[in-house]
């Protein structure tokens, strides 16, 4: 950090400095001020002096020293009260404090409040020579010390930033491959195409209307993109029957919902639309599926893709039924209340509705 002289001075630069250190000294007796001054010139440095604490801190104000000698004892503000309102504006400043007086408490309180060092007067110069090398050496540390601090929080952050990038991006590709999954599912049946576009549509609507929070609202869009995932395993035969269902049928449609679950399960950065998705089939009254789950013991996510999937269901053609209009179905849901669906949740999907949020994305699948 710093270098001695051939004739035992030190040098005027230091790391940071870009040039000779400036010293400022601060006694209210002239006669130290003056011999202090002198010494510290005849090493080189660059001194300013200050007869109080008051002239001090309007120096501090106005230009950077690296150190202060400050005399403890003096009218008006002492070098007690001078030392925090120092480092309040430089924070880098050493300080060295200089007293007649022995005093422990007040060498304690100063130390305490920032001060490096605490001699007694008369000075030997060779030591105050040494205690300005101590208090700059340290001065030096701590500016190294905050700087790799510094630089190791910009690399931190940075790591961190790219590291949510890459979680993104791989999240949005896992998301794409599932949708593809999806897509494919869809395309080979005209009554399945664009159902899950359209119900986390409508999902994230009710869940905009409930109030939720942004991120839980798009986690509910995604889980309403992949909430039929699972579908992918269930034979064509069952899904394009006209039909009723066998038990056995039923059966096997069920587990589209383990089966999804097991899709999406490894993708850990989805966050809660697994869940939700894990929970688009159970009931309010506790008669769904897979887990027969029941009231707010079903995530509200899942209550709300189960509300958007029944109202798309609906308002969807079959082939063994035409499509009913969006108010039809709110009316024909409504008996639905209490054991379909969650009760408040339908009273948003209604609301939904009523203001025709639904009706461009329906129109134009």
């Amino acid at each position: 950090m710093m270098q001695v002289t051939p004739s035992g001075g030190l040098t005027n630069l230091v790391i940071g400095d870009g040039g000779p250190w400036r010293v400022l000294i601060v006694d209210d007796e002239e006669t130290i001020r003056l011999a202090l001054a002198k010494f510290l010139r005849s090493r080189g440095y660059n001194v300013e002096t200050a007869e109080s604490g008051v002239a001090a801190l309007e120096l501090l104000q106005r230009g950077k020293y690296v150190l202060m000698l400050c005399d403890v004892r003096m009218p008006g503000f002492t070098g007690v009260d001078v030392v925090p309102r120092a480092l309040a504006i430089d924070a880098d400043l050493a300080i060295v404090m200089l007293t007649a007086v022995n005093d422990a408490p007040t060498a304690a309180e100063v130390l305490s409040a920032g001060a490096m060092d605490y001699l007694m007067k008369p000075i030997e110069l060779a030591d105050l020579q040494l205690a300005i090398e101590r208090a700059l050496h340290r001065r030096g540390l701590a500016i190294e010390r905050r700087n790799v601090e510094r630089l190791i929080r910009e690399e931190v952050a940075l790591r961190t930033a790219e590291l949510e990038r890459d979680k993104l991006a791989l999240r949005a590709l896992s998301v794409d491959v599932v949708q593809a999954l999806v897509n494919a599912l869809e395309a080979k049946d005209t009554y399945l195409r664009g159902h899950s576009q359209r119900v986390a549509h409508l999902a994230a609507g009710i869940a905009q209307e409930m109030g939720l929070d942004e991120d839980t609202v798009e986690e509910i869009r995604l889980a309403g993109r992949l909430h039929d995932v699972g579908k992918i395993g269930t034979r064509e035969s069952v899904l394009h029957k006209p039909g009723p269902l066998s038990t056995e049928e039923f059966d096997h449609v069920r587990d589209h919902v383990r089966i999804g679950v097991d899709i999406l399960s490894p993708l850990r950065h989805l966050g809660q639309a697994v869940l939700y998705v894990h929970d688009h089939h159970e009931h309010w009254d506790g008669s769904g599926y897979p887990r027969g789950l029941s009231g707010e013991a079903i995530s509200l996510g899942g209550r709300i893709l189960c509300a958007a999937d029944a109202f798309d269901a609906l308002t969807s053609a079959r082939p063994y039924r035409g499509a009913l209009a969006p108010e039809a179905t709110v009316d024909f849901l409504t008996a639905q209340i209490g054991t379909l669906l969650d009760p408040k949740v339908f009273e948003v999907l209604a609301a939904v509705v009523r203001r025709g949020r639904t009706l461009a994305f329906i129109d134009g699948a």
